[in-house]
């Protein structure tokens, strides 16, 4: 009985996170997304539910000058299509980025081992991302000492396979949760943050690299909904990586 207990106990803990993050993605208000002049460098983020792409369609738009893609997920699982993106994108011109969905059910070393097996270390590509988050996790809901621990073992598995600071992808929910006022107790890294259809709470652009904005876009290449992102130019060791538009 119990164990019964404990079981529903944490269905309902994980309903109300995953609840609670998806109340932090829609705004009430109208919302005008960001434009070029405001944020030069955009990008967009994708995984093997965007299907075949068609890299240089994308890349001759204005809008896409990077591109995050899924490789990893847990201890064993890879993307299906994330070698021909990864060798696709650059083809076409578009600096990238790879991400590994981060599952609280599984030790952090094994993930990492899992990662260093697909991805592959190359110069001139984003740092790597690890996607934090309740949405299509299991069911666990770590702690703060839980998550910190194996978020470090982790980066110690990787033990700098891929050089800079890495990006975490969460929402101002997990933020707010883990990250906020506890920066030590993780890696140093970029913010990622996803804040649908509304400006980050984070407003002030250095206090984030990425921001997510939209996860319905259409592009031409890409056949259905697609995510949407700006870059901070403030962070000038990711914008290196655009030297000529960062210049205009």
């Amino acid at each position: 009985m119990k164990t019964l207990y404990r079981t529903a106990l944490a269905a309902v803990i994980l309903a109300v996170a995953i609840a609670s993050y998806l109340a932090y993605d829609r705004a009430m208000a109208p919302f005008t997304p960001p434009t070029l002049t405001d944020y030069p460098i955009q990008g967009i983020d994708i995984s093997h539910h965007q299907g075949v792409i068609d890299w240089h369609v994308v890349a001759r738009q204005p809008n896409v000058r990077f591109a995050i893609m899924k490789a990893t997920e847990g201890g064993d699982h890879r993307d299906r299509l994330f070698a021909e993106n990864w060798k696709a994108a650059k083809e076409a011109g578009i600096v990238r980025g790879a991400y590994h969905f981060f599952t609280f059910c599984r030790p952090g070393r094994e993930q990492a081992r899992n990662v260093m097996t697909t991805v592959p270390v190359e110069v001139g590509t984003l740092p790597l991302v690890i996607d934090l988050e309740f949405t299509g996790n299991c069911g666990k809901v770590p702690t703060l000492d839980e998550l910190s621990a194996e978020i470090n073992a982790f980066f110690d598995e990787l033990n700098g396979t891929y050089p800079g600071r890495p990006i975490f992808y969460l929402n101002q929910q997990f933020f707010d949760q883990y990250l906020k006022g506890n920066k030590a107790r993780f890696p140093d890294h970029y913010l990622w943050l996803r804040s649908i259809a509304q400006e980050p709470r984070q407003n002030d652009c250095r206090d984030w690299t990425i921001w997510q904005y939209a996860d319905n876009g259409r592009l031409e290449g890409i056949q259905g909904m697609v995510d949407l992102n700006v870059l901070c130019l403030s962070q000038t060791g990711l914008a290196d990586l655009f030297p000529a538009i960062a210049r205009n």
